[in-house]
C-alpha cells in the first residue's frame, strides 16, 4: 500500500517535470542563463539567505508557468472578442464594473511614470476572476472553443489560488504544483496556445 502511494507520488512528479521540460517557454528560459547571471548581480541575490532564495526560485518557476497561461488567456479573450465583435469589444462586451476597475488601475499606474506599466490595454489590468467574468458574460462567443463554462471557472480559480499563494511569498506543495501543471495541460489541449 505505502509502496503504491510512493510510486504514484514519484510518477506524478516525473510527469509534471517532463511536461515543464517539454515546453518551449522553459527551453527559452534555460537558454537565457546569461540573463540570469545579470539579474543575480542587479538584484543583489548573493546577499540573501541561500535556503530562502532556493525555495523562492522553485516557486518562481511555477509562477512563470501561471503568468504565461494568464497572459495566454488574456490573448485568447481579446482575439475571440475582437474577431466576433470588433474593435469596440472592450466597451460593448465587458461589464461596466470590470471596465471601471481595470481602467482605474491603469490610470492610477500611469501617474507613476518612473515605473514600467503592466501593459497598454485595460485587459492587462484584469485578474483571473475578471477574465472568468468576461468569458461568462460572452459565453456564446467562447463555447465553441471551451465547451464547458464550469470547466473554465474551475481551471482559472485553481490557477488563481496557486498564483496568490506564490505572489504573497508562500510555497506550494508538490500536489499543488502538479495541479497547476495539469490545469495548464488541460487548457492547452482544449484551447491551444
Amino acid at each position: 500500500m505505502m509502496k503504491d502511494k510512493l510510486y504514484a507520488f514519484a510518477f506524478r512528479g516525473l510527469l509534471t517535470e517532463e511536461a515543464l521540460d517539454n515546453t518551449n517557454a522553459l527551453k527559452k528560459l534555460n537558454a537565457n542563463s546569461a540573463l540570469d547571471e545579470n539579474l543575480i548581480k542587479r538584484l543583489s541575490l548573493d546577499l540573501l539567505d541561500e535556503d530562502l532564495l532556493a525555495r523562492a526560485s522553485r516557486m518562481a518557476t511555477v509562477y512563470t508557468s501561471i503568468a504565461t497561461l494568464e497572459n495566454t488567456v488574456r490573448q485568447f479573450v481579446s482575439s475571440r472578442l475582437l474577431e466576433e465583435i470588433g474593435e469596440d469589444w472592450w466597451n460593448s462586451s465587458v461589464s461596466v464594473k470590470i471596465r471601471n476597475k481595470a481602467e482605474s488601475r491603469q490610470e492610477e499606474e500611469s501617474k507613476i511614470r518612473w515605473h514600467t506599466p503592466r501593459g497598454d490595454k485595460p485587459l492587462n489590468y484584469t485578474d483571473f476572476s475578471e477574465l472568468t467574468s468576461i468569458i461568462t458574460q460572452n459565453w456564446e462567443k467562447f463555447e465553441p472553443h471551451l465547451n464547458s463554462l464550469e470547466w473554465v471557472k474551475q481551471i482559472l480559480k485553481t490557477l488563481e489560488r496557486s498564483r496568490n499563494v506564490i505572489m504573497h511569498s508562500g510555497e506550494l506543495a508538490n500536489e499543488d504544483i502538479e495541479r497547476v501543471g495539469s490545469c495548464i495541460r488541460d487548457w492547452v489541449r482544449q484551447v491551444g496556445t
